[in-house]
């Protein structure tokens, strides 16, 4: 009778585990272990209050191993041998008490370490009652793609809630993590608890798969004390969206703000300042306060007001933390709408586009139309309002004019009105002059927003233009030089941005305008992402 497959794959893993376990002390730590797997013995009777653990499940380096691996359950403290797994560093290890020891939070350490039983699937051969199934591992999920955003999770964590409501609130997010499907490639999600004192009790980073994340959920500690919303607004605009905390380029950040009842300090200000830097804010309110508890409301319109834009959209309702389910998916698919995450800085939303436009005799009034046609087609690709993108329109022959400037229209619907309704000048060509009048009139002074300017030009200038493009870079504006039929290539390379290949066009037609839009929207988009 021959061997069945799943017999053979353990008598394969006893062969290669088959060693000595090196002993350890009470005190090894996972640092002071060089291989990258090893098996080690832990000896009996280790004094669990002696033992150094920082972390649950993934343990940071400096912990004790044997201390690590009864906290874990992996052995007692009767002792006994246990594999090691090396991971990587992480931010916020968090503590626990369970085995009789008590792990401590860390925020920060450069390794990191799991344990597990040397023999537990060989137990699980043996000694069931039914055969060992081939087990194939899941692969670790990626999240979904379609829902690409960062989201910080500000939960209530006041005497307000209690700590019967906050064990709700956690299981609430526990499912609206899973029903967003969080994954590298998908959704990320970190925790700020809104309390006395605001706490993050983890980074967009720290956890990235569901399973890890939900287990961080379920171990966070209720806190206690006032409902400091705004406090709590405030530590995340300041310390938790930066690329080191897992912030992702081009991604929209949310704010999620959950308050049970009523904060009780003043949210707009922090939550202006979230918005004025790119952040989404989401109110999500719960249990509103009953009439006897009005009077103590300090302001009853928090909400619209911390929003990051009063169209209903960024505000969400449920009227207590019982029977919450059918509350879950409609809130996850509003934070995956990322089509309407109008505060998020991306390439879209984020840009001042200022047009230099060549009025000269030699365009002619049909040509300046197709220039007009080009342009519209640029800035439709933008998000412009208020508070998203903006463009402006300066054209130049000999003098310059002023079509219209960043704060004119603050609408995409007006901003193509105002550029297809610009009326050709005719005259000469000082596009060197007309750099120059652009970075002192449009772009001074300053405005929030990354900066660049689209010149589009189709002959010689009669002045310098390189000393007023390197003026312009130097004011942080990055240059598109577009040359048409007579407009020379070394003018075009001297007003370019580097690299000079991405950022000067030139086509022999006006008629050829019209395909590099997106080729100009999409350079912008890169130019955003990588910083430029």
């Amino acid at each position: 009778m021959g061997c069945h497959y799943p017999l053979l794959h353990v008598l394969g893993y006893l062969l290669s585990s088959w060693h000595l376990p090196t002993p350890i002390t009470c005190m090894t730590r996972g640092t002071d272990l060089a291989e990258d797997r090893p098996l080690v013995a832990c000896p009996s009777n280790c004094a669990v209050w002696q033992l150094s653990v920082f972390g649950s499940g993934v343990y940071a380096s400096v912990s004790s191993v044997c201390g690590a691996a009864i906290h874990s359950g992996v052995i007692t403290t009767t002792g006994g041998s246990l594999k090691i797994q090396k991971l990587p560093g992480r931010e916020h290890y968090l503590g626990s008490f369970s085995n009789g020891v008590k792990s401590q939070p860390l925020a920060r350490w450069t390794a990191s370490f799991s344990v597990h039983s040397r023999w537990s699937y060989i137990s699980l051969y043996f000694f069931s009652k039914k055969p060992l199934k081939k087990t194939v591992k899941k692969p670790p999920s990626n999240g979904n793609r379609d829902c690409q955003v960062d989201i910080a999770m500000l939960l209530d964590g006041s005497h307000n809630i209690g700590q019967r409501r906050f064990i709700l609130q956690k299981n609430f997010v526990s499912k609206l993590a899973l029903m967003l499907r969080v994954g590298p490639d998908g959704p990320h999600v970190g925790m700020v608890q809104a309390s006395g004192i605001p706490v993050t009790e983890f980074y967009l980073n720290n956890f990235t798969q569901p399973k890890d994340l939900i287990f961080a959920i379920k171990e966070m500690p209720f806190r206690g004390g006032n409902t400091n919303t705004g406090k709590a607004m405030k530590h995340t605009v300041d310390s938790f969206f930066t690329s080191e905390r897992g912030v992702r380029l081009g991604f929209p950040r949310v704010a999620l703000i959950f308050v049970d009842g009523w904060p009780s300090d003043d949210l707009e200000a922090a939550a202006t300042r979230a918005r004025e830097t790119g952040v989404n804010v989401f109110v999500v309110t719960v249990a509103k306060p009953t009439a006897e508890e009005m009077g103590m409301v300090q302001d009853k319109g928090f909400a619209e007001k911390a929003v990051c834009k009063d169209n209903g959209f960024f505000t969400f309702t449920m009227p207590s933390w019982f029977s919450t389910n059918k509350f879950v998916k409609p809130l996850a698919q509003k934070l995956c709408m990322t089509d309407q995450m109008l505060c998020s800085k991306t390439c879209f939303n984020s840009v001042n586009i200022g047009f230099l436009i060549d009025g000269s005799s030699s365009v002619g009034d049909g040509n300046f139309r197709l220039v007009l046609d080009f342009l519209s087609d640029i800035a439709d690709s933008f998000e412009i309002s208020d508070i998203g993108s903006r463009v402006a329109a300066v054209q130049f022959t000999y003098d310059q004019k002023m079509e219209f400037d960043f704060n004119k229209h603050l609408s995409k619907n007006d901003a193509l009105a105002g550029i297809r309704g610009i009326r050709y000048m005719s005259g000469g060509t000082a596009t060197g002059d007309a750099i120059n009048y652009a970075i002192s009139s449009l772009f001074s002074p300053r405005k929030s927003g990354k900066h660049f300017l689209v010149i589009i030009t189709d002959g010689q200038s009669y002045d310098d233009v390189r000393a007023p493009a390197v003026a312009a870079q130097k004011a942080g504006i990055t240059v598109y030089a577009v040359g048409v039929a007579w407009a020379p290539l070394e003018d075009l390379q001297a007003m370019a941005s580097e690299p000079k290949d991405r950022h000067a066009i030139f086509t022999k037609e006006f008629s050829g305008l019209k395909q590099f839009s997106q080729t100009i929207v999409k350079g912008i988009c890169r130019d955003f992402t990588e910083g430029k």
